[in-house]
């Protein structure tokens, strides 16, 4: 299971998706360019001393990315998606894809998309910070796919 973030840029929640993926063991994807430099001390400082055991892969561009990425599904959260995530099926394969925090993906992104998932909100409300949102997808994927079973307790 990967986790994939276009183009972040709020530093302390990169430096909270580096501290799930290291808690997890999800592989995490940053796809730059980053609104803030990657050495910020603010994602450290929300990372604490999880980055050095996290599995980063570093993208200079969405077109790296997309040739470079380990085969499987792109999964895109989006506030626009046709699917809800509990609905869905999972697979140890689906790399986890969460926009920009200031804008979410352009077109060409969201077309990409295998599968373009939205969680279910209270009426009226807009979205969830990408952090929480990417917490929440990843542990109902990891459950489907007893990706939990390989944590210690």
């Amino acid at each position: 299971m990967r986790l994939a973030l276009f183009e972040p840029d709020i530093p302390q929640n990169l430096g909270a998706f580096i501290r799930l993926a290291a808690c997890l063991g999800a592989s995490l994807d940053i796809i730059e360019p980053c609104g803030f430099p990657l050495d910020d001390k603010r994602i450290r400082r929300a990372a604490m001393d999880y980055v050095d055991l996290a599995k980063i892969v570093r993208h200079a561009s969405w077109q790296a990315f997309r040739r470079d990425r380990t085969p499987g599904r792109l999964v895109l959260l989006t506030t626009s998606g046709a699917q809800r995530f509990p609905d869905v099926a999972f697979r140890t394969d689906d790399t986890l894809l969460l926009g920009r925090e200031s804008a979410g993906v352009p077109a060409e992104v969201h077309d990409a998309a295998d599968l373009r998932l939205r969680i279910p909100l209270q009426k009226g409300l807009r979205s969830l910070n990408v952090a929480l949102a990417g917490a929440m997808v990843l542990s109902e994927a990891l459950r489907q796919t007893a990706g939990f079973d390989a944590l210690s307790d």
